[in-house]
């Protein structure tokens, strides 16, 4: 059973850059090191030329976050499933990283002794930071479907029902929509009372509005919860707010009925029977055939 609630994801990395243009912008950077070599992807142009640029803002983009450096640079980030941005208001030495220093991928020291390191749990490494002139030419980004935030109700279920399939797979389809991700996914489904499996060619209209409605509730209120917390703490407040997602065999906080799960190769999902399954618990795909 999978309890944890560790990807970042829209609200998150929102915070993150909100945090960021508060605490970092203005500052120069003295160096950026990079202790995991895997996690850079770019090499033009090379990361040594941040050295002595200023910090002029952060932002996202899906689940990238982009950090503003000089006039034109961008460190774009991809924390993938296990990684965070750790700030240290002073590093304790000026020793520079060694090639593969535990958990931190990449640090960026700033001109006041402070700064941030990148790190990534666990041993399956996908973390990745771009140096870019441009964050369109980083391939995710440039795969970008429309941002949960913005998209139009119209648009939404234009992409929704662009591919056909259960709308679990399809709201967490970066290319369709960026930014949702299993946890909020789950806990959208929640809010619209609609079932994870629900298959997109068969949401009426109505169901498809409501789904939109939920979404712009649910990720509002997450990143008004995170906007302003440390980056320390996000994780917790995450946490604190979820209805469904990482609380199987709970109570449901809107109808008591206890919430299920639905367990994947490396991955779950969590779902309230009563709420969105007419009472119908879902099987485990490993088992047998999924309960629509």
């Amino acid at each position: 059973m999978r309890q944890t609630v560790r990807v970042p994801e829209l609200p998150e990395v929102e915070a993150l850059a909100a945090f960021l243009r508060e605490r970092a912008a203005g500052h120069t950077v003295d160096r950026i090191e990079v202790s995991a070599i895997s996690a850079l992807k770019t090499f033009d142009p090379p990361i040594t030329a941040a050295a002595g640029q200023p910090i002029t803002g952060a932002s996202r983009h899906g689940k990238f976050l982009d950090i503003h450096v000089g006039d034109g640079l961008h460190l774009v980030v991809h924390l993938a499933r296990a990684g965070w941005l750790h700030y240290r208001d002073s590093f304790n030495a000026k020793t520079p990283l060694k090639p593969g220093s535990g958990p931190i991928a990449v640090r960026v020291r700033l001109d006041d002794e402070s700064g941030f390191d990148l790190t990534e749990a666990g041993t399956k490494k996908s973390l990745a930071a771009y140096f870019v002139t441009d964050p369109r030419l980083v391939p995710g980004v440039s795969r970008l479907g429309p941002d949960a935030l913005s998209v139009s109700a119209e648009d939404f279920a234009a992409a929704m029902r662009s591919r056909r399939g259960q709308i679990k797979g399809v709201l967490t389809d970066q290319t369709i929509l960026a930014g949702v991700g299993n946890a909020y996914s789950d806990e959208i489904l929640h809010a619209a009372k609609m079932s994870p499996f629900a298959l997109t060619n068969k949401i009426t209209d109505d169901a498809m509005v409501r789904l939109h409605e939920a979404m712009r509730t649910v990720l509002t209120d997450a990143v008004k919860r995170s906007v302003g917390q440390k980056a320390a703490t996000l994780k917790s407040e995450k946490r604190s707010g979820l209805a469904v997602h990482a609380r199987t065999g709970l109570p449901c906080p809107v109808c008591g009925d206890t919430v299920r799960e639905v367990s994947f190769a490396d991955t779950s999902l969590q779902y309230c029977p009563t709420c969105q399954t007419n009472g119908k618990p879902l099987a485990d795909r490993r088992l047998s055939k999924l309960v629509r």
